[in-house]
């Protein structure tokens, strides 16, 4: 049986993927803040914070339940807030979750799966990794960050039996769907199924939808072009 860890599950594209997971046989352990909805003798579910002491010790956790090695884990962590110049501390969050985060746990997973000589980490990252995000700054930069992590890190242990996938959606129907306009939006189910896509075949790198990616290409030109002009 296939066995399963995911970072951030407890709604939106993680609950989706581990439900689309546990029915087609896997073994899944959640880590969120939060409880899950999600109940079953193949489910295990830790309720922690991603920045606090006992993160580590949950992971630890959840890859000695494994026993024989952990064959995926997902990072699907991540907030996002608007910038306040009254409250920039909240830009310190974002970073700690969005890429301190997932360092933090390719610290904890990858070594294992190097000694095992396989398995598959994929972490989300969004199309917004290239956009000058001038209303969200810290989201767009720590998903950059996240990006170039992960990408780099595929090509870094392509060669030990590990893979490492980078996910880029646009606009998915969840809580972090924040602004008013979200042209090419999908659901979580149907972002799970490109995620089930991607445990398959493997990527390094998962566009989705491409329109969205060429939109987005378009309007941070003209965002560039304004950082050109004095």
């Amino acid at each position: 049986m296939p066995q399963a860890i995911i970072i951030g599950n407890s709604d939106g594209i993680g609950l989706a993927l581990t439900t689309a997971l546990l029915e087609k046989g896997w073994d899944v352990t959640g880590i969120s803040r939060s409880q899950s909805p999600i109940t079953g003798d193949r489910y295990r579910h830790h309720v922690v914070d991603i920045r606090s002491d006992e993160y580590d010790g949950a992971v630890a956790q959840a890859l000695d339940r494994a026993g024989r090695g952990i064959d995926l884990c997902v990072y699907c962590a991540g907030i996002g807030e608007e910038i306040d110049f009254d409250h920039l501390d909240a830009d310190i969050a974002v970073f700690e979750v969005n890429l301190i985060g997932l360092v933090r746990t390719v610290s904890l997973v990858l070594p294992g799966m190097l000694a095992a000589g396989r398995g598959h980490l994929i972490g989300l990252s969004s199309q917004g990794d290239s956009f000058l995000n001038v209303d969200a700054p810290s989201y767009s930069a720590s998903k950059a960050g996240m990006s170039s992590y992960l990408e780099a890190l595929a090509l870094a242990v392509r060669n030990r039996g590990v893979f490492v996938t980078n996910v880029r959606f646009g606009f998915v129907a969840t809580k972090m769907a924040k602004a008013d306009t979200r042209p090419f939006e999908i659901s979580a189910e149907k972002a799970a199924t490109c995620m089930l896509r991607c445990v398959d075949k493997r990527p390094i790198r998962y566009t989705y939808p491409r329109r969205m990616a060429a939109l987005l290409w378009l309007a941070n030109g003209i965002n560039r072009v304004r950082t050109w002009v004095k």
